[in-house]
């Protein structure tokens, strides 16, 4: 396929619905710049740890032994939990759920989409159950996150306030995925769409009750998006204008939806390659003001004891999101509050994914320098945002100083993205922390992912080991 930013007379007369449809259709994986089939292949590194980190996590689990009740005992696709093969529904159901609970999935910044959550777990399971080689599965991925960004960004500022965007584009990322997987055309491809913009849904008030829900939002989408991939292929049809229709998700979801961000820069702009990588593991919206104080500490040789009060200087996303947990109860809770972080980030100089724990939250320490952090809207922050995150924090000390620090670019953003020898390290110590996996079956798994492009099969990368 010859890819061109021009449009030709018959994508302007086609609506972006169509024009995004057959674009996704089209991609090959030789069109694709090999940077990006890099990028995919650490971003499937980061997303397997991820989804062995959440064995045995209550929720999880519960999904998990609901796909065992319901699901069949065999098929062609991997339960990464059981190490047991399911259908591809169950598996991508399982490993969906799985793979968002630690929270330190992947994020893309300007669409506030976590992509590889909902993209992976449908795309390696339809990858599996029709013998799909790694070319296949990195096109298909690639598919899956240049639909899920697109239709994140279309939905815009006002989305994210109710809806929680993996929930909503996600399944239409897992979607294009698998369509792509299945080798549906655009007509077919538009179908997809259409029945998995009919089905998005996921909503934010679970925050305030420290519900399971987030782990159904990611389970449902990449299981309902490879769902509407699989009855399109065998003829189901899906509304043909799911985005820009008058009863469409823009109309039902959003109030400052633009249709120019579904068809922005198709073929030169690879919004797969903006995607960031989680550093810390806790919410997104926590990372640039836990960049900014760690960076001011270690500047000014401070301690925790050493400091009176912090402001976190952030967007307005990040007070939706964080602002109604105000006193964290549960451990998934203490990764959505500004404060518990970045006591964290003062107490232990980190806020990593052993740091969070039952323990912690009854911590003295880290509970009164929790109540010592508060956030405020700033204008600057949230202007650029999203498209950039801006980490800005204020730092009143014991002794008088009034002090400030600022990071433009958090640790994990492409700007300041994580090496592939860092991407190791973390796949290790995400598994050690579930010990879904011994060591010697991490490296191994690290090595064929690596070569994934490489790879004839994509089948059994813990089963029947």
């Amino acid at each position: 396929m010859q890819m061109s930013a021009k449009k030709s007379a018959a994508e302007a007369a086609a609506g972006p619905s169509q024009v995004l449809s057959h674009f996704l259709a089209a991609i090959r994986y030789e069109d694709i710049p090999q940077p990006v089939v890099a990028r995919t292949e650490e971003l499937f590194l980061d997303w397997f740890a991820s989804a062995l980190a959440g064995r045995g996590a209550r929720p999880v689990e519960t999904i998990n032994a609901f796909a065992a009740a319901m699901g069949p005992q065999d098929g062609r696709a991997e339960n990464l939990l059981t190490r047991k093969r399911t259908s591809p529904f169950f598996a991508a159901l399982v490993n969906g759920a799985a793979s968002h609970f630690v929270e330190q999935d992947d994020l893309h910044n300007s669409s506030v989409l976590h992509p590889g959550t909902v993209v992976f777990p449908a795309v390696l399971a339809a990858a599996q159950d029709v013998g799909a080689d790694g070319k296949a599965l990195i096109a298909a991925a690639v598919a899956g996150y240049e639909c899920g960004v697109r239709v994140g960004e279309f939905l815009g500022r006002s989305h994210y306030r109710v809806f929680h965007t993996t929930g909503t584009a996600g399944k239409l990322a897992a979607a294009a995925g698998v369509a792509h997987v299945l080798k549906l055309d655009g007509a077919k491809m538009q179908h997809c769409l259409g029945s998995a913009g009919t089905m998005a849904a996921g909503l934010w008030e679970f925050l305030r009750d420290a519900a399971d829900s987030k782990q159904l939002h990611t389970a449902k989408a990449a299981a309902d998006g490879l769902m509407a991939a699989y009855i399109a292929r065998d003829g189901f049809t899906g509304a043909h204008a799911i985005f820009e229709g008058k009863q469409g998700m823009a109309a039902g979801m959003s109030s400052d939806a633009d249709a120019r961000w579904l068809t922005d820069g198709l073929g030169t702009r690879w919004a797969t390659a903006e995607t960031s990588f989680k550093f810390h593991a806790s919410c997104r919206h926590t990372h640039p003001a836990a960049d900014a104080l760690l960076a001011l500490m270690q500047r000014h040789g401070l301690k925790a004891d050493d400091i009176a009060k912090v402001t976190a200087h952030v967007h307005q996303g990040a007070i939706d999101v964080l602002g109604p947990v105000t006193d964290p109860q549960t451990i998934h809770q203490s990764k959505f509050s500004m404060g518990f972080v970045l006591a964290q980030i003062a107490v232990l100089g980190r806020a990593a994914l052993a740091d969070f724990t039952e323990k912690s939250l009854l911590n003295k320490e880290i509970r009164e320098f929790h109540d010592r952090v508060s956030m405020v809207l700033d204008a600057e922050v949230d202007g650029a945002y999203p498209r950039r995150w801006l980490g800005r924090v204020s730092v009143q000390t014991k002794d008088g100083r009034n002090l400030e620090c600022r990071v433009d670019t958090p640790k994990g953003d492409p700007g300041n993205t994580l090496s592939r020898a860092e991407l190791e390290d973390k796949a290790q110590r995400l598994v050690g922390y579930s010990q879904a996996a011994t060591p010697e079956e991490t490296k191994t798994f690290i090595a064929r992912i690596w070569r994934l492009r490489d790879e004839s099969g994509v089948r059994d990368f813990l089963a029947g080991r």
